[in-house]
């Protein structure tokens, strides 16, 4: 039995291919089963800026800065393990390939989640008085155009895999918070679906975004473009708060309640995983705790 970790000591990462991504601390371990079935790592250490400079640790200032430190490992460790996971015969991307797929990959969700809505808003705001409700129907737009992506990702052989890796991860992590031993017998009994997950994160950052937009009134398309470029630092800290949060009282009522719909939206992100993905997992996770 392992000793149960206190409520601010946290441990979270994310699925990557054929392998899953821990970080505990400064410690970040990515686990990847290679084609000939051996787990590689990839080991290393960081300080968070939250850490090194004050002032980015303050509420509502740490979650932009923690996103930020997050998307540049979770990238790294992308990478690492396209090398890791492609067979002999399979063409492997160059760093170019992979930055250049990444910068693309946030223009296109810069388009259908900011561009689109906004423009969206313009064209409907002459026909609705209510601020709230037009930013509300915006932001309905917004997650139609989320959960359509996800569902379109369950059509990919490659994504379900991932999501099962996602799954072993959350798993592990439920496993470890609850001082239990890893091994894959534990393991199996925790379920899939965390509400730290990033993808709890993107929906309070949705429902968030619905809040702190209506503050800008009504103006023109171009100008709501940029405001809402602007004020998404505001909308990741707040949405970053409100997943501590919830991270932190899973056992309250109203916790449960406001976790609720971000757990649905993971019967898409995550899957049952086999005992081999529940292995890598474990192996990331011992490497950082």
């Amino acid at each position: 039995m392992s000793t149960k970790p206190q409520s601010e000591d946290i441990a979270g990462g994310q699925a990557i291919i054929e392998g899953v991504m821990m970080r505990h601390g400064n410690k970040i371990a990515a686990a990847v089963r290679s084609p000939s079935k051996e787990i590689i790592f990839q080991e290393s250490e960081y300080v968070s800026l939250t850490k090194r400079y004050k002032f980015l640790g303050w509420m509502f200032i740490r979650g932009t800065v923690t996103l930020f430190e997050m998307m540049l490992v979770g990238i790294k460790a992308l990478m690492f393990s396209a090398q890791i996971a492609l067979s002999e015969e399979e063409k492997k991307p160059g760093d170019w390939e992979m930055y250049l797929s990444f910068a693309v990959s946030f223009a296109v969700a810069i388009f259908f989640f900011i561009v689109v809505p906004a423009f969206f808003f313009t064209q409907i705001k002459s026909c609705v008085s209510n601020l709230l409700l037009l930013n509300f129907l915006e932001g309905c737009l917004r997650l139609g155009i989320f959960l359509c992506f996800l569902a379109s990702t369950l059509l990919l052989s490659d994504m379900r895999r991932v999501y099962m890796y996602h799954g072993a991860e959350h798993k592990t992590v439920f496993a470890w918070e609850n001082g239990q031993e890893l091994t894959v017998q534990n393991i199996k009994d925790f379920s899939t679906r965390h509400p730290r997950c990033g993808t709890s994160f993107i929906l309070f950052v949705m429902i968030v975004s619905i809040l702190v937009f209506s503050l800008l009134g009504r103006p023109d398309f171009l100008h709501r473009v940029v405001y809402k470029l602007l004020l998404m630092p505001v909308v990741a800290g707040i949405s970053y708060e409100a997943i501590r949060f919830t991270g932190k009282y899973t056992n309250s009522k109203l916790v449960q309640l406001l976790s609720w719909p971000g757990l649905a939206l993971q019967k898409i992100t995550t899957r049952e995983p086999d005992d081999d993905q529940i292995e890598v997992a474990i192996a990331a996770m011992k490497k950082v705790t």
